[in-house]
């Protein structure tokens, strides 16, 4: 794993789902098959191969502070391509110092992240007057899990992370993104520990190799997506959860 520390020229970014995002990291040490933001190597000029690379923004606060400032209030979403809570925000602490100025400023926070380490901020969360936490958890299998993400934190870790955190009356979610096999048996496990479920398929083509050597193509088309989101939102309205399909 190679660690950079970074001086970035900005960190509160204008984004396409939010009206900000900030990530205080470059890259991502969970290194998810998957991962959408393997784009950025294309802007970055890293060799490394994704989830072997991290540059750490360590002026991420202080640029923080100086451009709340001057932009107009608007949600923040942490992080869009990048886990804010991926394991070296244990030792730099940059997620949660951002999360501190932008509640000392009343801003609105939405929190994506795969990791345990969330419950950290939880004297944060609990002050604040506008947060969301979510747990991305893409499936219930843990064996599937150390297929796609080997290097994310196990499903059982992210649910009590959940459960523990609506239990301090945070509004959380869980996202399944994406929708990996053994997904449905999501509902019955977040049952009563979320205000939200989001499912979302996004384009996943990096994984393509992975379904194909486990032989799962016919799990990997868009029928068989909208047939899984199609069950597992019915199942939510059994259970009188908040679903939203989006794709």
């Amino acid at each position: 794993m190679r660690i950079t520390e970074i001086q970035a020229k900005t960190i509160l970014s204008s984004s396409q789902i939010y009206d900000y995002a900030i990530n205080p990291y470059v890259g991502c040490q969970h290194g998810c098959s998957y991962c959408y933001a393997r784009f950025m190597k294309r802007f970055t000029g890293h060799k490394e191969p994704w989830g072997e690379f991290v540059d750490v923004k360590i002026n991420a606060p202080e640029l923080l502070s100086r451009e709340i400032r001057k932009k107009k209030k608007g949600e923040v979403w942490m992080s869009g391509v990048c886990d804010p809570y991926q394991p070296l925000e244990k030792r730099y602490r940059l997620t949660r110092q951002c999360l501190e100025i932008l509640f000392r400023h009343d801003w609105p926070v939405v929190i994506q992240t795969r990791s345990p380490l969330v419950l950290r901020d939880l004297d944060l969360f609990e002050r604040a007057e506008r947060s969301e936490v979510g747990l991305s958890i893409p499936t219930a299998e843990d064996d599937i899990r150390r297929i796609f993400e080997p290097q994310a934190p196990p499903i059982a870790e992210r649910l009590r992370a959940v459960e523990e955190l609506h239990r301090h009356g945070i509004r959380t979610y869980v996202m399944i993104a994406p929708l990996l096999p053994g997904a449905e048996r999501l509902v019955e496990l977040v049952a009563g520990k979320v205000d939200t479920l989001i499912v979302e398929r996004m384009n996943y083509h990096y994984a393509d190799w992975v379904y194909a050597r486990y032989g799962w193509q016919d799990q990997n088309t868009a029928g068989h997506f909208r047939s899984v989101g199609s069950r597992i939102e019915a199942e939510c309205r059994r259970r009188g959860i908040d679903c939203r399909l989006v794709f």
